[in-house]
């Protein structure tokens, strides 16, 4: 099965535009994460919608952050994708007079509904700038062990 990989797309794309500190084209930002750029455009509208990036149209344009990185939980990036699911298993829905199946069903969405609870909490706490903290840290230490690799 396939996982859904946006929100994680989403924080990547961000974390770059916050480094570059400059507006950056779609087509920038699709080279970075292997995509189409129609893609990352779909995206970013979303989260301009959601006030968490603006845009500029022309030379010197492009997407950049609207809020301070601080002032960005990674649940408002997940609340401007559109909530996607977080606990990627279903349940079995072949025969709802099954006792069994009910059985199993209740159980997974109890267990499910736990972990979203535990995941949501965990995305409402993080901020963008602690994942930037956490990739300065990461590029500061890797400089050390190769002066000229970026």
């Amino acid at each position: 099965m396939k996982r859904d990989s946006r929100l994680s797309d989403t924080l990547h794309i961000l974390l770059h535009m916050a480094d570059a500190r400059r507006p950056m084209t779609s087509e920038a930002l699709a080279g970075m994460m292997r995509t189409n750029a129609v893609v990352v455009r779909r995206t970013m509208a979303g989260l301009r919608e959601a006030g968490l990036v603006t845009s500029e149209k022309g030379p010197g344009g492009g997407w950049t952050l609207a809020r301070d990185l601080s002032a960005v939980s990674l649940h408002d990036v997940y609340a401007a994708l559109g909530e996607p699911v977080l606990v990627g298993f279903g349940r079995r829905a072949d025969n709802p007079d099954c006792l069994v199946e009910k059985a199993v069903n209740e159980a997974l969405e109890g267990a499910m509904s736990e972990a979203e609870t535990v995941l949501t909490a965990r995305l409402r706490a993080l901020r963008l700038s602690d994942l930037a903290a956490d990739f300065s840290k990461r590029l500061a230490k890797h400089r050390r062990r190769k002066p000229h690799a970026h």
